[in-house]
């Protein structure tokens, strides 16, 4: 089941709203590709993380 307009798993009731969007991005992709729903929520939000972590440190290393 794809997720839009402000519908997301409950798994990412928690999240960053920021992380969550992206999140909810990756898992519509993964569904999209044919990937189970349980597995495309959990790697949408490891991936999501994941990105934002890169995001941070290379924000860190261009302020130096």
């Amino acid at each position: 089941m794809p997720w839009y307009n402000g519908d997301f798993p409950p798994s990412y009731k928690n999240q960053p709203i920021e992380l969550r969007e992206k999140a909810v991005e990756i898992a519509n992709a993964l569904l999209e590709e044919g990937a189970d729903e349980g597995i495309a929520i959990a790697t949408g939000l490891k991936r999501a993380r994941a990105y934002f972590q890169k995001s941070k440190a290379k924000a860190k290393r261009d302020k130096e």
